[in-house]
């Protein structure tokens, strides 16, 4: 016996036309329909989950991968064996956020110091200078730890160059060892800046410079220099020269041979610089190490960022960057 439902026609069917016999159907057609539909939304959802949780996951390993990396030893490459001959390399240029900055190299440095089976250190230094403050910041504190631990000699080898800031620091070793070919010496300070004041001229174009103080607008290139500023400027590099020429003096002491020349900004090959008292002897890492430290395995205590802290100073500096652009431009006091 068939009742009304049974009578409707299959779902998407056509109606039976006018006056044609019903043909008898089920409902478990309608329910076979709702049910793949159900099944289809939750494979769906399903996946959508899975998908989900493998990128989490991706992401999770990711930062424990960066963490781990950021946050393993900076130290040497080698754990060492026995006695052996600490190196740290002083490289490029001696400045805040580079490789030869105090930040840098200091840690390097005192686990050297620290280090028992150090029976030496060795700064290995190829500069041209840079930075007085951070040379400054080193020599200070080089000598701090010569103090510490009296008997731990430390070498300067210079390979191209010793230049400015970086002769800075070498006067803080207990020798200076050199090519006879180095570059070494420019004990000398300058300030560099241009001058634009003509050319602008030429070109009708005007500076409009706006302080605060009548001296905050001092060096700026788009401005005339003015004798006074031009005389405080001087007075401030002579007194820095000064406090270079005082560091030398004390690290070198009487085997500097001063002459007219020596604090003129000159400087000499290593040849010229072991006769005017600048360096003690001819030789490299390998020398001293075999022959002078009698601990002929060197190992490397420069610390050397890895991979995963230089992507992290990039990211930082571009979040740095997109929040400086975003805010609104004005007035600088720096």
């Amino acid at each position: 016996m068939s009742t009304p439902e049974d009578q409707l026609p299959p779902f998407g069917a056509a109606p039976a036309p006018v006056g044609a016999t019903p043909v008898a159907t089920h409902s478990s057609q309608w329910d076979g329909v709702a049910e793949q539909f159900a099944r289809d939304m939750l494979r769906d959802r399903r996946a959508d989950r899975r998908w989900r949780n493998f990128f989490r996951l991706s992401w999770l390993l990711l930062v424990m991968a960066v963490a781990y990396a950021l946050f393993a030893a900076r130290n040497h490459a080698a754990t060492p064996t026995g006695p052996h001959t600490a190196l740290i390399e002083v490289r490029g240029e001696i400045a805040a956020g580079a490789e030869a900055s105090a930040e840098n190299l200091l840690p390097g440095i005192k686990t050297a110091f620290e280090d028992d089976g150090a029976k030496a250190i060795v700064l290995r230094i190829n500069s041209p200078g840079g930075s007085p403050v951070q040379a400054g910041i080193l020599y200070d504190e080089i000598r701090r730890l010569k103090k510490l631990h009296p008997t731990k000699k430390v070498y300067a080898v210079v390979e191209e160059t010793c230049a400015s800031g970086a002769y800075y620091i070498a006067v803080a070793a207990d020798e200076i060892y050199a090519d006879k070919a180095s570059i070494v010496g420019s004990i000398g300070v300058l300030m560099d800046s241009f001058g634009a004041t003509g050319l602008m001229d030429k070109l009708g174009v005007e500076r409009r410079l706006i302080t605060a103080g009548e001296n905050k607008g001092i060096g700026d290139p788009f401005s005339p220099l003015q004798p006074k500023h031009r005389a405080y400027l001087q007075a401030m590099i002579d007194q820095i020269h000064q406090q270079f020429i005082a560091v030398v003096r004390q690290g070198r002491g009487t085997r500097l041979k001063e002459g007219p020349d020596t604090f003129s900004g000159l400087f000499w090959n290593g040849e010229q610089a072991l006769k005017n008292g600048l360096i003690d002897h001819l030789g490299n890492l390998d020398y001293v190490a075999r022959d002078v430290i009698k601990a002929e395995e060197v190992i490397d205590y420069t610390p050397k960022e890895n991979v995963a802290e230089r992507l992290a100073k990039k990211f930082g500096a571009a979040i740095g960057s997109g929040a400086v652009k975003a805010m609104p431009g004005g007035v600088t006091v720096r």
